[in-house]
């Protein structure tokens, strides 16, 4: 009997891994590398449909470790009740926090200064001038103050934005200023000029932007989710849009993709990137490190990073 590790990325590919166990290949393909009942740690393939990742896991019988390389676990959630008790589940944290802070400032900016009206204006030729808003001195609200709040909220210090407000699922101090519980949040909407989502996905956030979220946001102001598209209630924002009440900006949608007939392409104020908060240049070496990392600690009983639940945990 072996003890297998399963990888996304040929073993080859990761400088750090530690020798012991036998290191399969497997990225999502129709055929598994080895017997799933002899893998002991499992990172879950990337950026795969719905219903890839867990395949296997009704299989792995001995399986220790279940690795996600997404911050979001909601993807391998219904995989988890096949899994015996204490299979430790650990995320991504560390991996997508430069590339989707990256992506939500550039949401904000082309989205407040118009860049997909200047590309439009440029395929019919037109000189298209005017006032644009300004991120500067904006009141932002981050809601879903995790590794990716904090790392947006880094990348808007040069911005000269007037406050950064932060919100959670619960309520703690930082060195940047307090982070306010999600009981608050009410009182905390009116008061954005850009309200910024980067929550994951649970049975507490799923439709959180519903229609009264969205009747507290004032007129003008921006919605970035990089968050989940479920966090959103897609009817209600477009109800929204249609009125020009708010803008958006979207790089997560639901559905998922989206459909070519959808409304949503069409809607006024809103623009969509497909998806692509985490896959970047910067992508691969951060995983790259979280893999081997986390890797030779297991094999070296050594507490594991990034542990999300334990299967048949108490709340798990």
């Amino acid at each position: 009997m072996t003890a297998d590790v399963w990888l996304p990325i040929p073993a080859d590919g990761i400088e750090g891994l530690p020798e012991g166990p036998d290191y399969r290949f497997w990225n999502g393909g129709e055929d598994f590398p080895a017997d799933p009942a002899d893998c002991v740690f499992y990172v879950v393939p990337y950026m795969k449909p719905v219903g890839v990742g867990v395949r296997p896991l009704s299989a792995m019988s001995r399986v220790e470790v279940v690795q996600t390389l997404s911050a979001g676990i909601d993807h391998v959630e219904p995989g988890l009740k096949h899994l015996r008790p204490g299979v430790r589940l650990c995320n991504a944290r560390g991996v997508h926090e430069a590339s989707t802070a990256e992506l939500t400032l550039a949401l904000m900016l082309a989205s407040l200064r118009g860049i997909p009206d200047f590309v439009r204006a440029q395929d019919k030729g037109r000189w298209l001038g005017g006032f644009r808003p300004a991120l500067a001195d904006k009141n932002v609200l981050i809601v879903g103050y995790g590794s990716i709040g904090s790392a947006i909220e880094d990348r808007l210090v040069p911005f000269e934005v007037a406050r950064v407000a932060r919100v959670a699922r619960s309520g703690r101090t930082t060195a940047r200023g307090p982070v306010h519980p999600f009981t608050e949040l009410p009182a905390l909407l009116p008061q954005a000029d850009v309200v910024v989502l980067s929550t994951p996905l649970t049975e507490g956030t799923r439709g959180l932007v519903d229609k009264d979220f969205l009747a507290r946001m004032k007129d003008g102001a921006l919605l970035v989710n990089v968050a989940r598209g479920a966090v959103v209630d897609t009817d209600a924002l477009l109800a929204e849009l249609e009125r020009g009440r708010v803008t958006a900006a979207l790089d997560v949608t639901e559905p998922e993709p989206l459909p070519a007939d959808h409304p949503l392409w069409h809607a006024p104020g809103l623009l969509i990137s497909p998806h692509v908060g985490g896959p970047t240049s910067a992508f691969m070496p951060r995983a790259q490190r979280l893999i081997a990392d986390q890797v030779r600690r297991f094999v070296n009983r050594e507490p594991l990073a990034n542990v999300i639940l334990t299967t048949g945990a108490t709340g798990a």
